[in-house]
Parts: C-alpha cells; structure tokens; sequence
C-alpha cells in the first residue's frame, strides 16, 4: 500500500521538524541566537488519470484528473533573522545591534566570519577577540593602561588613558550586511559564514542607512518565542500521530486482505 510510504515520509518530517523546534528551544538563552523554522514540500504526484484530454475520440475533454501524492519532503531548514530584545549587562566590552548588521570575525583558518553575539572581550595583548579567541575585523586594540572604553552607536571606538581627560579613538567598527541572511550557513559558536546563496557582504560602518546602531553594555537575546515553540512542538507531535495511526490503518486493511485469501 502507498499509504504505509506515504505516512512514513509524513513521520520522518514531523520528526525533523520536531529536532529544529528542540534546538530553538536549546538555544532559548543562547546571546544572538537565530531560530530557525524547518519548511517542507509535497513529493511527485503518481498520475492515475490526466485532465485535459479528450475521454473518448472527438468528445468531451476531462475537466480534472486523479493525482495521488506521495508523500513530503524537507525543502528547506530557514534561521529567521529578526532582532531579538536587548539586555543590559553593564559590561564595557559587551556589544548589541539594532537593526541590520553582523560583526565581523577571523576564523581559525583566516576566513571573515559573522555573527551577532557581541559578547567580547580583549586577550593578552588587548585585541579585542570573541569568548572563543577569535579576533573582531577591524581589529581593535585597547591599551592597557585604558582606564575607560568607549564605544559609541556608529561604531567608534574611544579610550580614556589613566591621568588624561581628552578621549583617544582607537578604531572602528563596520557590519556586514546580506542580500539574504537565510542564506548564511550557521557554523556553530553563534559564527555565520557567507554562501552563493546569502551573497556577498556588503561592509558599512554603524548607524549608515541599512546598518545597525550598536549599543553598548547590552547583548542581544536570543530571537526564540517559547509560547510559539511549544505550540508548534504539540502541533508537531499531533501530526506524527496522525501519521502513526495512518500506518496502523492501512497495516490493518493489507490484514484483512490477507486473511479473505
């Protein structure tokens, strides 16, 4: 029975979908954090009569046919870019965007990374760096003998050196920017990296039509709705359900056919 196929690909989905809910859920506290939404589609349809052709010679023209769908697929796993609330840390070092925008980063191998966890910090030699060590492009070096760091919503960077009063700018920091954020493939530690499919980043500097403003001694929150995450987990869970009971229904009706032969 196609039934029992069917119904399989409806199980497989709902427990996909159920694993991108549980990660959303994971990550409820995680800074920055994106939620992402699985999105499915219909497989091929198995034709059992085509509409639009004559039933008979020179007579009347089938106005609908018979398709019998075969199931679904995963189209797409989509990280929902929208912003996320603000909390206040008071942390000098700790960095937020409203708007659009991703910092840049240095990976391990050298390549621009992005993401939107502006929880920094400065490493042994003062360069401002990731909670994992990796360097913010530009980089940013903050004295040590700084006794204030400054970070203003455009992005500039200003220090207050230890017995002087003239603030000092030490750098500044530019976003990035994508034709498509869904696009971005998520690599893990709150990091983003470009694809064909996101485009090429567009760098700006803070504040600039199309950029984000920065705010510092916030982080961003993550983007992850609990009421919404638990309804679709029981919608989820309904439908993998229907779907058991499907099996069970068309397991019983190959029974019945067994047993009258």
């Amino acid at each position: 029975m196609r039934a029992l196929a069917i119904a399989a690909t409806g199980m497989n989905a709902q427990q996909l979908n159920l694993e991108v809910i549980a990660n959303n859920i994971a990550n409820i506290n995680t800074t920055g954090f994106k939620r992402a939404r699985a999105e499915f589609a219909d497989l091929l349809y198995q034709v059992e009569r085509l509409q639009g052709v004559p039933n008979r010679a020179n007579s009347s023209v089938v106005p609908e046919g018979a398709h019998i769908g075969l199931g679904v697929k995963t189209a797409a796993v989509r990280n929902l870019h929208i912003q996320g609330s603000l909390t206040s840390t008071g942390n000098k070092y700790d960095l937020a965007l409203v708007g659009s925008g991703m910092f840049q980063i240095e990976g391990s191998d050298g390549q621009t990374l992005y993401t939107r966890a502006g929880a920094f910090n400065t490493n042994a030699t003062g360069q401002m760096v990731t909670v994992d060590g990796y360097p913010v492009i530009p980089a940013i070096t903050v004295p040590v003998d700084a006794a204030e760091v400054i970070v203003n919503k455009t992005g500039q960077v200003f220090v207050r050196l230890d017995g002087q009063v003239q603030l000092q700018e030490i750098g500044q920091l530019t976003l990035a920017t994508f034709a498509n954020e869904a696009g971005l493939a998520p690599l893990g530690d709150n990091l983003f990296g470009e694809t064909e499919a996101s485009g090429a980043a567009v760098v700006g500097v803070a504040g600039d039509p199309g950029f984000a403003s920065v705010e510092q001694g916030y982080l961003e929150n993550s983007n992850v709705d609990p009421v919404k995450e638990i309804t679709d987990m029981i919608s989820a869970q309904r439908a993998y359900e229907m779907n058991s009971k499907v099996i069970k229904a068309a397991d019983e009706m190959a029974a019945t056919i067994s047993q009258s032969r």
